[in-house]
């Protein structure tokens, strides 16, 4: 370059050795380094380098453009976001074109998906070649719709190599179940959405079935996930059994689904492989309630129903009397329910660990509503993103395995004892740690399935 170039706040730019003929970029000279949005990264070795292959949706908001990368590993660092977050991310250098100029850039890989750009372009990609005025828009020129129709044309996916995939839930308009069939058709996959209540079976030896809907047979799907609310527990796990026994893989066993659901069942077995718990009591008739509240400490407690879920169910007695009372009634209506130790000094905070396939690979605080103790997103809880101890990840992953969960949203509460372990859901929701930690935990339960399967994705990109 000869003169420095003006560009705007945000500008068009490609990455010819990528086959990326156009992405925007948020040009900002506020940040150091430059970041582009990829996803389904993955680390391997190459005549003795460091690679790193990822995927790539450059057009924002436009989930069916996908890009497949490789390039070497230029470096590995801690990057702090604009959000406050650090993270490791993978360092690569590409050659990034400009208005016809062309030359290398170091670019991080991150997910940008809950971000307003694709890419980021920070200072020391445009140092000493171009100058930022930041009352412009694209001072470069604009790429219209029908232009990127035509330059990502033929980028797709290989449709006709993907996995059959089963959805077994019961409501297809939810986020979480909308955002998993989203997911698996970006990456190739042929999405099947099964309402549990219009699912049925052939119980044989030899030839067991699985139907829907007025009999289209479903005994060709290569995976399930199962996602099955509590009310459905006992149809949907039966469908699980069956789609096991005809050698479909599901993401979370009938086994797992029915123990993790069983709350004083499922308490047991992780005492048993040494989870802590808060104090918790259990008996089944009212004579008992004084000895029980004693033996939780006393009141304030908490009264929670076997059944309930979503913070529903779930009760604070903050006096004796109060907990008496609310136990006396639960017992009266023949309800189970369990008293728990109430933990003052976790003020109305806890944490959601979302793990797949051992690993926790997102976590969130969840904050309680002003005048509500329960922090559920459903009942009116914010959502932050949280930096979780040692002890707190190996307290996830241990609580998932214990119960034999491959996907799993592990609640911990914080304690004066150290990290407590309070539920372990196995149709976490998806909505809430998305939004708050802009990952793309939708695509990574369709990739822990792949992985499950050995099936290796096929790109065909021609730009």
């Amino acid at each position: 370059m000869n003169s420095k170039k003006i560009i705007g706040n945000q500008e068009w730019c490609a990455f010819p050795e990528m086959g990326i003929p156009a992405i925007k970029a948020r040009v900002d000279s506020g940040a150091k380094t430059s970041s582009i949005h990829a996803f389904n990264i993955q680390r391997f070795r190459r005549d003795g380098r460091a690679w790193v292959s990822f995927e790539v949706h450059p057009v924002q908001k436009n989930r069916s453009i996908v890009i497949r990368c490789e390039r070497p590993v230029v470096d590995k660092r801690k990057i702090k976001s604009s959000s406050g977050e650090t993270e490791a991310r993978y360092v690569i250098s590409v050659p990034l074109k400009l208005d016809g100029d062309i030359w290398d850039i170091e670019v991080t890989l991150t997910n940008r998906d809950s971000m307003g750009f694709r890419m980021l372009l920070g200072r020391e990609a445009m140092n000493g070649r171009i100058v930022v005025d930041p009352s412009l828009d694209c001072a470069l020129g604009e790429v219209s719709e029908q232009q990127i129709d035509e330059l990502y044309g033929k980028a797709r996916t290989n449709k006709n190599t993907g996995l059959k995939i089963g959805l077994l839930a019961s409501n297809e308009e939810l986020y979480s179940n909308r955002r998993i069939l989203e997911a698996g058709r970006e990456r190739g996959h042929q999405m099947v959405f099964l309402n549990i209540k219009q699912c049925y079976m052939k119980l044989d030896a030899s030839e067991p079935e699985a139907h829907y809907r007025g009999g289209l047979l479903l005994n060709d799907l290569d995976a399930v996930v199962t996602r099955i609310r509590p009310s459905m527990t006992f149809y949907g796990t039966a469908l699980s059994r069956q789609f096991e026994s005809m050698g479909v893989f599901t993401t979370n066993s009938s086994s797992a689904i029915t123990q993790s659901r069983d709350k004083l069942f499922s308490l047991q077995l992780l005492l048993k492989s040494g989870v802590n718990i808060p104090t918790t009591g259990f008996a089944n008739s009212p004579i008992d309630t004084n000895d029980l509240i004693d033996m939780v400490g006393g009141a304030p407690l908490i009264v929670k129903l076997l059944e309930g879920t979503q913070g529903r169910g779930v009760v604070l007695a903050e006096t004796r009397k109060a907990a008496e009372s609310v136990i006396n009634a639960f017992k009266s209506l023949h309800a189970n329910l369990l008293v728990q130790e109430f933990i003052k000094e976790a003020d109305g905070k806890d944490l959601r660990c979302f793990v797949i396939n051992g690993k926790v690979v997102a976590s969130i605080e969840r904050t309680a509503a002003p005048g509500e103790f329960r922090a559920n997103i459903h009942r009116g809880g914010s959502a932050s993103v949280v930096k979780i101890t040692k002890e707190e990840r190996a307290l996830s992953i241990k609580a998932a395995k214990s119960l034999g969960l491959d996907v799993a949203g592990v609640d911990i509460i914080r304690s004066k004892k150290g990290p407590l372990l309070l539920e372990v859901n196995s149709s976490p929701g998806l909505e809430g740690i998305e939004a708050a930690t802009g990952k793309d935990i939708a695509s990574m339960i369709i990739s822990s399935i792949e992985k499950k399967l050995r099936w290796k994705r096929d790109i065909e990109v021609d730009v």
